[in-house]
């Protein structure tokens, strides 16, 4: 069966630019997401929530996560638990609220999450990082921090830093 040729017809070049957005971060992250699954028994969002933990140098309360993956409240709390079965982090008490805990990559998920990243990198390079030169890198990077800015300034603790 042949497939029909599919077009959006025309399109202002706002249009075009923000639907490109769109099937780029969608066709990466699925990409992303198939591969680390496939390799390393990481899904995108697990390997979300190791990003942020591997960047902070104390454990993280649960809160602080689903303020800035992208993930719900609930889905971080399943996350945290299916990577705490694999040992990838810890919980411990928060010292200043006894309803909370504190999360933190353990030394296994440090090295887990070292090789996911270096696998992502590996994954990326066909399809994003092996297209784009260092022009385009620092146009994406201007688009994203002006695309961000709006919501930053939303937060309650102010605007989030430039990895945020």
């Amino acid at each position: 069966m042949t497939r029909a040729e599919l077009s959006l017809g025309p399109l202002s070049d706002q249009d075009h630019a923000f639907y490109g957005l769109v099937w780029a971060g969608t066709t990466l992250a699925a990409h992303v997401d198939r591969e680390l699954t496939r390799t390393h028994g990481l899904p995108m969002s697990w390997f979300e929530v190791m990003l942020w933990l591997n960047g902070q140098p104390e454990p993280v309360a649960a809160s602080d996560l689903g303020a800035r993956t992208m993930l719900s409240r609930s889905q971080v709390s399943r996350v945290v638990d299916a990577l705490a079965a694999r040992g990838l982090v810890a919980r411990s008490p928060s010292p200043s609220d006894a309803r909370s805990v504190r999360i933190a990559l353990t030394e296994h998920g440090r090295r887990t999450f070292a090789e996911a990243d270096a696998a992502r990198r590996e994954i990326l390079r066909p399809v994003f990082s092996g297209l784009l030169d260092e022009t385009d890198i620092q146009a994406l990077e201007t688009v994203w921090r002006k695309l961000k800015q709006p919501h930053a300034e939303k937060r309650p603790d102010g605007p989030a830093e430039a990895g945020n």
